[in-house]
């Protein structure tokens, strides 16, 4: 930072007869390696604490170097005070990440505070632990589907001097006096002049000590709003790091657009061990809603966010800025999810205010503009690039609930992560469903996807099928949407594309099962490649029985004798010997599934039985039917036909789809929740 009016200076007399130059990137403050950060240093932090986005310092006091052994990063004890620690209470939750200097030298970032003891006592993870993550691998983004159009930056660029020569004025009317925002060829002019006075060293230096400081002010002032909020810095230790005396940070996950019910559905899939803590806060404005940002500035302190999905339903948390060199940054002083290579939103975000608190107190800010990717998210901090992107997965969301007569349309973007991709478009589409149907308790859900992506030849994977639970239809619903997100992420082959994802959901408040009563052939002896008219009767809940025939066809390869059948519920998957040794504990892996490429797995999932089809194909070997079942099977149908409640009658219409030989698949409007049986004699002669 104080350096920063020396290398002003030092290009002054380059600029001196040139116009007016936009600002440069601003370039990384020296540092000080930890090894030479020692006890009793006194230091200044900066970070943001209000909504007047000025960067605030506090004083920071240095108690020494702590050791965590091999393989353990190192950490710089301190302590905090002044004015502006007085009024937030102590380290917050928010503040990780806060840049740490001693005498113009960067130490590290504010990363953790101590449970249950003193808010003001607090860990810096040293700088020179940091600074390697830009170095590190960077594997992710390689899809080839990028919805964020990058052209706009250069679009951009030709207004970028104006708007920055803008800012630079508006910041020098700041009201501490300080100069804040002059164009480049006025601070170099500046320097040259102080540089010119020699003999007023004390004077130089200060006026350097001063207008580093407002570079921090200036800059903070320039931010846009965004981001969702807050990652754990200041509290709370899991118990095998108290013997060391650290604390090991609890990251906090920030959302916004979910109700509870979608809260705790994404919890369970995100984070089933609960190490995560959960704020149901930090929506972004209507004006900043669905911006980008192609020009950003981050300044040391500035609020910065990191989100995994950005929209309708916001995920991610908040910290701070620790360093900048160029269009690169780090973050947080600890992780985010601690996923290492990572693809997600970078944003800004705009605090809101601080809430004090013993252990768990912290600075609440709200999402606001994209600006950026988090292309790391590891043990001592985040980084990422500011004005580069990552590919997106748009999600939408139409629910239309029959018995609230209402429709709403939901929207968002997810980070195209693989780790993420299943859980959070599963935890979108179910989130949109409670919202909108508010009760989802005994009631049934038609849901239907369409995901396009390269990872199957026709570019399209779709699937439609009924649900119906008495607790909570949302929680089954979504199993199929993200089997089908799981399997093209987890493709062997690739990294798949995904351009989008639809989801269609249609909900009633009541109960729509039925249950087979019979299914009577019109003939019991066939020959092979016949085709065999079963009068199928249903009784759906609470609703007066419904007949049906469905054909099925013989297969020409039909052997000589008895052909059993399940007339079955598209759900109801019979059980074969395999899956009894699955189920008793036997580890079997089928050497046909393992075979199987992503679009065969696929495929597989699009064709398999739904809830609401009646189906009939050959099932396990059963006993030949006596003549008494057979008579009974025949007396049900005829009573079933015959009785003076409301029936109906369907022939294979649209409903059914293409027959073909040993299946049969009929759609109906319910689900069907059981299985019969029958048997057809086949003759060659």
């Amino acid at each position: 930072m104080r350096n920063y009016i020396k290398r002003l200076a030092a290009a002054g007399m380059a600029v001196m007869f040139l116009s007016v130059q936009s600002v440069p990137a601003m370039a990384m403050d020296p540092i000080l390696p930890h090894d030479q950060v020692k006890e009793g240093m006194t230091g200044t932090a900066y970070t943001v604490v209000d909504s007047s986005g000025e960067l605030k310092d506090f004083q920071v006091d240095v108690v020494g170097n702590l050791d965590n052994g091999k393989g353990s990063e190192p950490m710089i004890m301190a302590r905090a005070s002044g004015p502006v620690i007085q009024q937030t209470g102590g380290i917050l939750q928010g503040m990780s990440g806060s840049p740490v200097y001693v005498d113009g030298y960067l130490i590290g970032a504010v990363a953790a505070g101590i449970k249950e003891m003193s808010p003001y006592t607090f860990f810096i993870t040293p700088i020179d632990a940091m600074i390697p993550l830009w170095k590190m691998p960077d594997l992710k983004n390689r899809t080839h589907i990028h919805t964020i159009n990058l052209k706009r930056a250069a679009e951009s660029q030709a207004n970028q001097e104006n708007k920055e020569k803008k800012d630079a004025e508006q910041a020098a009317k700041s009201n501490d006096g300080k100069v804040h925002g002059a164009t480049l060829l006025e601070r170099a002019k500046a320097a040259l002049k102080s540089d010119a006075a020699k003999a007023d060293d004390t004077a130089k230096a200060d006026a350097a000590k001063n207008a580093s400081s407002a570079k921090d002010d200036k800059a903070s002032a320039d931010k846009k709003t965004a981001a969702t909020t807050a990652e754990a810095a200041a509290s709370a230790a899991a118990k095998p790091a108290e013997a060391s005396g650290k604390a090991v940070p609890k990251s906090v996950m920030y959302f916004s657009g979910f109700n509870q019910a979608g809260l705790n559905f994404l919890k369970q899939q995100i984070d089933p061990k609960g190490i995560m803590q959960f704020m149901p806060m930090g929506a972004p404005s209507l004006a900043d809603m669905q911006q980008t940002d192609y020009n950003a500035k981050l300044v040391p302190g500035s609020a910065v966010g990191v989100a995994v999905t950005y929209g309708d339903f916001a995920v991610g948390a908040t910290g701070t800025v620790t360093a900048v060199d160029g269009k690169n940054i780090l973050a947080f002083g600890h992780p985010f999810l601690h996923r290492g290579n990572v693809n997600y939103f970078m944003t800004d975000a705009k605090v809101v205010g601080t809430i004090s608190g013993q252990s768990n107190g912290m600075k609440i800010a709200n999402i606001g503009n994209i600006i950026g990717r988090i292309s790391q998210d590891r043990a001592t901090g985040i980084a990422g690039t500011l004005g580069t992107f990552p590919s997106v997965v748009p999600v939408k969301v139409r629910v239309q609930d029959n018995s609230l007569g209402r429709t709403d349309n939901y929207g968002a973007r997810i980070a195209y992560d693989e780790d993420f991709l299943a859980q959070l478009s599963g935890g979108i589409a179910y989130a949109a469903l409670s919202k909108t149907a508010d009760d989802l308790s005994g009631s049934t859900a038609k849901v239907g996807f369409r995901i396009r992506t390269n990872a199957v030849k026709d570019g399209v994977v779709s699937r439609s099928n009924m649900f119906y639970n008495t607790a909570d239809v949302g929680q089954i619903s979504m199993a199929e949407l993200m089997q089908a997100m799981s399997i093209i992420c987890q493709n062997t082959e690739k990294e798949s594309d995904i351009i989008d994802v639809q989801v269609d959901i249609t909900v009633d408040n009541d109960r729509k099962t039925a249950s087979l009563v019979s299914a009577v052939p019109d003939k019991k002896k066939v020959k092979p490649g016949e085709t065999v008219k079963f009068t199928t009767t249903l009784k759906p809940y609470r609703r007066a029985k419904e007949t049906m025939i469905i054909p099925f066809t013989v297969p020409e390869n039909q052997p000589e004798g008895t052909l059993n059948l399940d007339i079955r519920g598209g759900g109801l998957v019979p059980a074969t010997a395999l899956m009894l040794l699955q189920q008793s504990g036997v580890d079997v892996t089928n050497e046909n599934d393992a075979k199987q490429t992503t679009a065969d797995k696929l495929k597989k999932l699009q064709e398999n039985g739904r809830n609401n089809e009646i189906i009939i194909a050959p099932g396990p070997v059963q006993k030949q039917l006596s003549a008494h079942e057979q008579r009974k099977l025949m007396r049900e149908a005829a009573e079933a036909q015959g009785s003076d409640a409301p029936r109906e009658i369907t022939l294979l219409d649209s409903k059914a789809a293409k027959p073909k030989a040993g299946e049969t698949k009929f759609e109906t409007n319910y689900i069907i929740d059981n299985v019969i049986h029958s048997a057809l004699q086949i003759e060659r002669k």
